[in-house]
Protein backbone atom coordinates (compact mmCIF):
# COMPACT_ATOMS: atom_id res chain seq x y z
CA UNK A 1 0.00 0.00 0.00
CA UNK A 2 1.20 3.60 -0.83
CA UNK A 3 1.62 6.11 2.13
CA UNK A 4 -1.15 8.37 2.25
CA UNK A 5 0.49 12.05 1.14
CA UNK A 6 0.26 14.63 4.27
CA UNK A 7 -1.84 17.52 4.02
CA UNK A 8 0.16 21.03 5.14
CA UNK A 9 -0.87 24.10 5.20
CA UNK A 10 1.40 27.25 4.48
CA UNK A 11 0.54 30.68 6.11
CA UNK A 12 2.54 33.58 6.33
CA UNK A 13 2.73 36.97 8.21
CA UNK A 14 5.02 39.20 5.21
CA UNK A 15 2.33 38.41 2.65
CA UNK A 16 1.68 36.79 -0.96
CA UNK A 17 4.91 38.74 -2.56
CA UNK A 18 7.20 37.94 -0.03
CA UNK A 19 10.17 35.74 -0.84
CA UNK A 20 10.17 33.86 1.98
CA UNK A 21 7.09 32.40 1.03
CA UNK A 22 8.64 30.33 -2.18
CA UNK A 23 10.85 29.42 0.30
CA UNK A 24 8.37 27.77 3.15
CA UNK A 25 6.25 26.37 -0.02
CA UNK A 26 9.88 25.15 -1.17
CA UNK A 27 10.18 22.87 2.06
CA UNK A 28 6.60 21.81 2.42
CA UNK A 29 6.32 20.50 -0.89
CA UNK A 30 8.45 18.21 -0.47
CA UNK A 31 6.67 16.08 2.36
CA UNK A 32 2.80 16.35 0.59
CA UNK A 33 0.07 18.13 -0.34
CA UNK A 34 0.20 22.01 0.39
CA UNK A 35 -1.99 24.56 0.53
CA UNK A 36 -1.29 28.29 1.00
CA UNK A 37 -3.45 30.93 2.54
CA UNK A 38 -1.61 34.61 3.28
CA UNK A 39 -2.37 37.88 3.73
CA UNK A 40 -2.86 40.39 1.01
CA UNK A 41 -0.21 42.69 2.30
CA UNK A 42 2.86 42.39 5.08
CA UNK A 43 0.83 41.76 8.67
CA UNK A 44 4.54 41.35 10.54
CA UNK A 45 3.78 42.61 14.14
CA UNK A 46 0.36 42.05 14.43
CA UNK A 47 0.75 38.84 17.17
CA UNK A 48 -2.76 36.86 17.71
CA UNK A 49 -4.64 39.81 16.35
CA UNK A 50 -8.13 38.08 14.42
CA UNK A 51 -10.35 40.39 12.20
CA UNK A 52 -13.77 40.49 13.96
CA UNK A 53 -15.42 43.72 13.00
CA UNK A 54 -15.13 43.70 9.11
CA UNK A 55 -15.93 40.52 6.43
CA UNK A 56 -12.95 38.81 5.66
CA UNK A 57 -12.48 37.99 1.97
CA UNK A 58 -10.63 35.50 0.46
CA UNK A 59 -9.21 34.64 -2.87
CA UNK A 60 -7.79 31.92 -5.16
CA UNK A 61 -5.29 33.99 -7.19
CA UNK A 62 -3.17 31.10 -8.99
CA UNK A 63 -2.17 27.69 -8.73
CA UNK A 64 1.37 26.82 -9.19
CA UNK A 65 2.42 23.03 -9.93
CA UNK A 66 -0.98 21.92 -8.53
CA UNK A 67 -0.58 24.27 -5.26
CA UNK A 68 -3.18 26.40 -4.72
CA UNK A 69 -2.62 29.92 -3.37
CA UNK A 70 -5.08 31.93 -1.55
CA UNK A 71 -5.29 35.52 -0.08
CA UNK A 72 -6.85 37.07 2.46
CA UNK A 73 -7.48 40.68 3.65
CA UNK A 74 -7.50 38.89 7.44
CA UNK A 75 -4.51 38.70 10.12
CA UNK A 76 -1.63 35.46 10.39
CA UNK A 77 -4.04 33.84 12.64
CA UNK A 78 -7.37 34.25 10.02
CA UNK A 79 -5.36 32.69 7.85
CA UNK A 80 -4.79 29.93 9.96
CA UNK A 81 -8.60 29.81 10.31
CA UNK A 82 -9.68 30.23 7.12
CA UNK A 83 -7.47 27.68 5.74
CA UNK A 84 -8.70 24.98 8.22
CA UNK A 85 -12.18 25.91 8.23
CA UNK A 86 -12.83 27.27 4.61
CA UNK A 87 -9.89 26.33 2.47
CA UNK A 88 -9.68 22.82 3.42
CA UNK A 89 -13.18 22.16 5.04
CA UNK A 90 -11.81 20.56 8.23
CA UNK A 91 -9.79 18.19 6.14
CA UNK A 92 -7.59 17.13 8.73
CA UNK A 93 -3.69 18.76 8.45
CA UNK A 94 -1.38 16.69 9.10
CA UNK A 95 1.05 20.58 9.86
CA UNK A 96 0.95 23.85 9.60
CA UNK A 97 3.86 25.85 8.16
CA UNK A 98 4.27 29.64 8.78
CA UNK A 99 6.78 31.56 7.53
CA UNK A 100 9.95 31.75 6.49
CA UNK A 101 9.89 35.08 8.30
CA UNK A 102 12.21 37.78 6.66
CA UNK A 103 13.95 39.08 10.42
CA UNK A 104 14.02 36.73 13.26
CA UNK A 105 11.08 35.93 16.05
CA UNK A 106 13.32 35.23 19.04
CA UNK A 107 13.41 36.46 22.56
CA UNK A 108 10.04 38.86 23.34
CA UNK A 109 9.68 38.78 19.58
CA UNK A 110 7.84 35.93 19.74
CA UNK A 111 4.95 37.60 21.39
CA UNK A 112 4.79 40.26 18.45
CA UNK A 113 5.24 37.66 15.72
CA UNK A 114 2.23 37.05 13.20
CA UNK A 115 4.26 34.07 12.32
CA UNK A 116 4.19 32.61 15.38
CA UNK A 117 0.88 33.32 16.13
CA UNK A 118 -0.56 31.70 13.00
CA UNK A 119 1.41 28.46 14.36
CA UNK A 120 0.00 28.76 18.17
CA UNK A 121 -3.84 29.01 16.78
CA UNK A 122 -2.91 25.69 14.73
CA UNK A 123 -1.49 24.16 18.34
CA UNK A 124 -4.85 25.21 20.39
CA UNK A 125 -6.11 22.07 18.77
CA UNK A 126 -2.88 19.99 18.92
CA UNK A 127 -2.51 20.41 15.18
CA UNK A 128 1.70 19.79 14.57
CA UNK A 129 2.95 23.17 13.64
CA UNK A 130 6.15 25.12 12.90
CA UNK A 131 7.21 28.80 12.54
CA UNK A 132 10.10 29.34 10.74
CA UNK A 133 12.25 32.59 10.52
CA UNK A 134 15.72 33.83 9.23
CA UNK A 135 17.72 36.62 10.92
CA UNK A 136 17.87 38.58 7.87
CA UNK A 137 15.02 41.43 7.17
CA UNK A 138 16.05 42.02 3.58
CA UNK A 139 13.18 41.34 0.89
CA UNK A 140 15.62 39.88 -1.01
CA UNK A 141 17.27 37.55 1.79
CA UNK A 142 19.19 33.98 0.62
CA UNK A 143 16.85 31.75 2.18
CA UNK A 144 19.26 28.71 1.04
CA UNK A 145 19.94 27.69 4.69
CA UNK A 146 16.71 27.87 5.55
CA UNK A 147 15.35 25.44 3.37
CA UNK A 148 18.02 22.86 4.03
CA UNK A 149 17.79 22.90 7.54
CA UNK A 150 14.00 23.29 7.32
CA UNK A 151 13.75 20.22 5.57
CA UNK A 152 15.19 18.36 7.91
CA UNK A 153 13.19 20.11 10.66
CA UNK A 154 9.66 19.37 9.06
CA UNK A 155 10.88 15.57 8.10
CA UNK A 156 11.69 14.68 11.21
CA UNK A 157 8.48 16.64 13.00
CA UNK A 158 6.67 14.94 10.31
CA UNK A 159 8.09 11.48 11.36
CA UNK A 160 8.45 11.79 15.04
CA UNK A 161 5.58 14.31 16.00
CA UNK A 162 4.94 16.95 18.52
CA UNK A 163 3.79 17.38 22.23
CA UNK A 164 0.12 17.87 22.75
CA UNK A 165 -0.64 21.47 22.15
CA UNK A 166 3.15 22.48 21.51
CA UNK A 167 4.42 24.11 18.35
CA UNK A 168 7.84 24.96 17.71
CA UNK A 169 9.97 28.38 17.12
CA UNK A 170 12.77 27.79 14.39
CA UNK A 171 14.77 30.89 14.01
CA UNK A 172 17.46 30.58 11.29
CA UNK A 173 20.99 32.50 11.79
CA UNK A 174 21.75 34.94 8.79
CA UNK A 175 24.91 32.21 7.61
CA UNK A 176 25.60 29.81 4.46
CA UNK A 177 25.00 26.17 4.85
CA UNK A 178 28.66 25.46 5.94
CA UNK A 179 28.97 28.07 8.77
CA UNK A 180 25.45 26.80 10.48
CA UNK A 181 27.05 24.80 13.30
CA UNK A 182 24.13 22.62 13.87
CA UNK A 183 20.71 22.67 16.21
CA UNK A 184 20.37 23.98 19.56
CA UNK A 185 16.67 23.50 21.00
CA UNK A 186 16.35 26.60 23.38
CA UNK A 187 14.12 28.71 25.72
CA UNK A 188 12.94 32.42 25.09
CA UNK A 189 15.38 34.66 26.06
CA UNK A 190 14.32 37.09 28.94
CA UNK A 191 14.90 40.37 26.91
CA UNK A 192 12.31 43.48 25.67
CA UNK A 193 12.03 46.06 22.97
CA UNK A 194 13.57 49.25 23.74
CA UNK A 195 11.05 51.51 21.95
CA UNK A 196 12.38 54.64 19.76
CA UNK A 197 9.62 56.52 18.53
CA UNK A 198 11.01 58.92 15.66
CA UNK A 199 9.19 62.16 15.33
CA UNK A 200 8.36 63.65 12.18
CA UNK A 201 6.46 66.31 10.54
CA UNK A 202 3.92 65.72 7.66
CA UNK A 203 3.41 68.46 4.94
CA UNK A 204 0.52 70.02 6.87
CA UNK A 205 2.15 70.42 9.81
CA UNK A 206 1.02 67.36 11.66
CA UNK A 207 3.46 65.31 13.91
CA UNK A 208 3.74 61.45 13.05
CA UNK A 209 5.69 58.58 14.45
CA UNK A 210 7.67 55.42 13.09
CA UNK A 211 8.30 52.65 15.45
CA UNK A 212 11.72 51.53 16.04
CA UNK A 213 14.16 50.75 18.45
CA UNK A 214 16.50 47.59 19.37
CA UNK A 215 16.32 44.57 20.94
CA UNK A 216 17.80 44.71 24.94
CA UNK A 217 19.16 41.21 25.84
CA UNK A 218 19.05 40.58 29.73
CA UNK A 219 19.93 37.44 29.40
CA UNK A 220 23.37 35.28 29.64
CA UNK A 221 22.32 31.89 29.37
CA UNK A 222 23.67 29.73 27.04
CA UNK A 223 20.35 28.09 26.52
CA UNK A 224 18.68 30.62 24.96
CA UNK A 225 17.47 31.69 21.18
CA UNK A 226 19.58 34.33 21.14
CA UNK A 227 22.83 32.59 22.20
CA UNK A 228 22.31 29.97 19.37
CA UNK A 229 21.79 32.51 16.87
CA UNK A 230 24.87 34.71 17.72
CA UNK A 231 27.15 31.65 17.76
CA UNK A 232 25.91 30.34 14.64
CA UNK A 233 23.22 27.57 15.44
CA UNK A 234 19.74 26.98 14.58
CA UNK A 235 17.16 27.57 16.94
CA UNK A 236 14.58 25.16 17.86
CA UNK A 237 11.99 26.64 20.60
CA UNK A 238 9.25 24.84 21.90
CA UNK A 239 5.77 27.24 22.51
CA UNK A 240 3.04 26.72 24.31
CA UNK A 241 -0.02 28.96 24.41
CA UNK A 242 -0.52 28.38 28.35
CA UNK A 243 1.00 31.68 29.68
CA UNK A 244 0.49 31.05 33.61
CA UNK A 245 3.57 32.04 35.49
CA UNK A 246 3.18 28.90 38.24
CA UNK A 247 6.34 29.56 39.74
CA UNK A 248 5.09 32.95 40.43
CA UNK A 249 1.28 31.40 42.06
CA UNK A 250 2.86 30.85 45.91
CA UNK A 251 4.60 34.51 45.57
CA UNK A 252 0.85 36.18 45.30
CA UNK A 253 -1.35 33.74 47.13
CA UNK A 254 -1.44 36.60 49.78
CA UNK A 255 -3.93 38.49 47.43
CA UNK A 256 -6.18 35.40 48.68
CA UNK A 257 -6.18 36.38 52.07
CA UNK A 258 -6.86 39.85 51.24
CA UNK A 259 -10.73 38.91 51.04
CA UNK A 260 -12.64 36.25 52.60
CA UNK A 261 -16.08 35.78 53.91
Amino acid sequence: MTEKKKLILVVNDDGYEARGLEAMVEVAKSFGEVVVVTPDRAQSGKAHAVTMNEPLRLNLYKTVDGIPYWRTNGTPTDCMKLGQKVVLKDRPIDLVLSGINHGSNSSVSLIYSGTMAAAVEASFESIPAVGLSLLDYSPNADFTAAVHFGKIIVKQVLEKGLPPYVCLNVNFPKLPIEEIRGIKITRQTKGFWHEELVERTDPYGGKYYWLAGYLENIDDGEDTCEWALQHGYVSVQPVQSDMTAYSAINDIKYLENEFKR
